[in-house]
């Protein structure tokens, strides 16, 4: 089973130049699993709060792609805030981790690479559900 210790901040590469900063996320190299699925959340309203679940297979990198957001991890046992501010910065996920995202700055998109599709069955969405499951 996955532990908070486990989730850990990359750095993404950057090329820059003088038309704008590129960087870049690859499966093989930079991010530890495979890719199958990206996905984005913005116009995110004043004091709202997203995630608040866990996964069973599916693992993540989470990329405050602009603005800054908290992304707070518990693994059932331990729990970690983790601030993203910078698009080169992205925190993996690993499934069994429980994570909750909030305290987002106006205009924050916030980038998923996610090593499984979409799968209702694969969400924990109950927290007492979640450390029943990992004791």
């Amino acid at each position: 089973m996955a532990n908070i210790e486990d989730c850990k901040i990359i750095t993404l590469p950057k090329i820059p130049s003088e038309k704008g900063s590129l960087s870049f996320a690859e499966a093989e190299g930079i991010i530890p699993f495979d890719i199958k699925r990206v996905y984005f959340t913005y116009d995110i309203p004043a004091g709202a709060e997203r995630g608040g679940h866990a996964h069973k297979n599916l693992s993540q990198l989470i990329v405050a792609a602009s603005g800054s957001f908290n992304i707070i991890i518990n693994d059932g046992k331990k729990e970690k805030t983790i601030f993203l501010n910078n698009p080169r910065n992205g925190l993996i996920i690993h499934s069994g981790i429980w994570r909750e995202i909030n305290e987002f700055s106006s205009g924050s998109i916030v980038l998923v690479i996610a090593s499984e599709l979409y799968s209702e069955d694969d969400y924990i969405r109950d927290f007492i559900k979640f450390k029943n499951s990992i004791c």
